[in-house]
């Protein structure tokens, strides 16, 4: 991210002390889930990423203090706090659907931005 110039070089300590404060690993049905984010000062232009770590990665829970193995980091960069509000309850509502999970961890690298795109960010169901 800091290569691609999508963010200040303050981001990945920022992120880190986020993440210590407010930790965002999730738990759903089948699959553990972290949408790890930062301050929109951090960020020189609005990019999501989506890893999936070839091993599970751990993070602490959002609602408690236990730790969480993730398949699935969903890492936000946005400029503007608004559209980052907006984008994690979008996010939030998606992510409670165990099929668009479960697409999201196993679908081809190829396919994965144009699934992600149609079916979480631009979908109204």
């Amino acid at each position: 991210m800091l290569a691609k110039g999508v963010v200040h070089d303050t981001w990945p300590q920022a992120l880190i002390a986020r993440e210590a404060e407010f930790p965002t690993g999730i738990m759903l049905e089948q699959h553990a889930i972290a949408i790890p984010h930062c301050e929109a000062i951090h960020a020189k232009s609005s990019a999501i990423y989506l890893l999936r770590p070839t091993n599970k990665v751990h993070f602490q829970q959002a609602d408690d203090d236990n730790d969480v193995e993730v398949s699935l980091v969903i890492a936000l960069i946005v400029e503007n706090p608004q559209q980052q509000l907006k984008l994690l309850r979008c996010l939030f509502g998606k992510l409670q659907q165990p099929d668009i999970v479960e697409t999201l961890i196993t679908l081809p690298e190829t396919q994965l931005k144009e699934y992600f795109t149609k079916y979480v960010l631009d979908s109204d169901e």
